[in-house]
């Protein structure tokens, strides 16, 4: 009997438990009041990380096209549109056309093939209207934006049908004439303040070489022209007679890289084999010298060197000025060990920056020419942006 009343204590316990625990957790149903933490807003979620940003942006596939690496000015160009590019995280491909225009078109239409988003362009055949808009044809069909750079388009005035037969096109360069016009009187104010240590054999007027870097470039053409005509100005205005060119055989007055690319061996040949007949010995010196770029100039002062000219501040022997045309790093070091007289600053960072600058707006979707608006312009494109020169001596 105790048996039996011991369970029946035990299972009216376990009823009473039961019924208390179904009271304090009632069974949630769809019509049940939301927990509290549901009915308060959604967090807001993380900022996106670098990666996550990168990932949400246009793809940029960026491809570089220059005319030659081996130009010293163009190579410090590449170096500072790499970093440009890199800084902005922007993916690039760099092509080397090796001063041949058949192989840069060749390597234009592979970038356009394996999907480039942008060409940047250095154009080989400076001066060409049909090489130039060319390239913006295969563009335009493609879709994709071209920028190019430093090498002219076309002759005076034809660069702007190129630029204006594709909206997506752009040319960030300089004014051509500007450089040769800075190193005329540049030229032409060392000229007077130093005329009597220049004439070397005392015949009352200077002898000069001249080193144009291609025939039919726009920049050459101008560096040529105006870096003698503005120093004779300058010269005469002060009753002096003006340059004589040292070689009255050459009607043309220059000695030209017969390769276009501006190079420091072609002005070195010259120059040595000039200096073999025009020489101090002989009473007819060669005394000033005018370069188109300071890689020619580089060469030029080599031979003298070899000559026992120019050897630098301290050392003995004449100095022969020599004036050339980009500021490069290598002619600022002759200027400052006074083997050099002085050079034009072509802005190869300011070229690059500018560059960069229309391609981080290609790869970020927003207008090509966004945040532009500080540079000069032409005034018959406005799609061509100007990179000022400067004076460096």
């Amino acid at each position: 009997m105790k048996f039996t009343r011991f369970w029946a204590i035990l299972l009216a316990s376990l009823m009473i438990f039961a019924l208390t625990a179904c009271a304090q957790n009632p069974a949630q149903t769809a019509t049940d009041t939301p927990p509290e933490s549901s009915s308060t807003p959604a967090e807001t979620p993380p900022a996106a990380t670098p990666a996550e940003e990168e990932s949400n942006a246009p793809e940029a596939n960026i491809a570089v096209f220059y005319y030659a690496y081996s130009d010293v000015y163009i190579s410090s160009v590449r170096t500072a549109l790499d970093s440009a590019l890199e800084a902005k995280g922007i993916k690039y491909q760099n092509y080397d056309s090796n001063s041949n225009q058949t192989t840069q078109n060749e390597q234009i239409d592979t970038a356009i093939s394996t999907g480039a988003t942008l060409l940047i362009v250095n154009i080989v055949t400076a001066g060409s209207v049909d090489a130039s808009q060319s390239i913006v044809d295969k563009a335009k069909a493609a879709g994709v934006p071209v920028v190019f750079f430093n090498r002219a388009l076309g002759g005076d005035g034809e660069d702007v049908i190129v630029l204006q037969s594709y909206e997506q096109v752009a040319f960030v360069g300089t004014d051509a004439p500007e450089a040769g016009h800075m190193q005329g009187k540049l030229i032409g104010d060392y000229v007077i303040a130093n005329y009597d240590s220049i004439d070397i054999n005392g015949d009352g007027q200077i002898s000069y070489a001249m080193f144009k870097g291609q025939e039919g470039n726009v920049e050459a053409i101008y560096r040529t022209q105006y870096a003698t005509e503005d120093a004779n100005a300058i010269i005469t205005a002060a009753s002096k007679p003006e340059l004589v060119y040292f070689d009255s055989a050459n009607k043309d007055n220059y000695q030209v890289d017969l390769d276009g690319t501006w190079s420091a061996t072609a002005a070195n040949n010259y120059m040595v084999t000039n200096l073999a007949q025009y020489n101090e010995t002989n009473n007819n010196m060669i005394e000033l010298v005018i370069c188109n770029n300071d890689g020619m100039a580089e060469g030029v002062i080599s031979a003298l060197n070899d000559k026992g000219y120019n050897l630098g501040t301290g050392k003995e022997g004449k100095t022969i000025p020599v004036f050339g045309v980009d500021a490069t790093d290598a002619a600022k070091q002759l200027i400052t060990d006074g083997k050099m007289t002085g050079t034009i600053k072509q802005d190869a960072e300011g070229m690059a920056n500018c560059i960069a600058l229309l391609a981080g707006n290609t790869a970020s979707g927003s207008d090509l020419f966004s945040g532009t608006e500080s540079y000069n312009k032409a005034a018959e494109a406005a799609n061509k942006i100007y990179i000022p020169y400067g004076i460096y001596s």
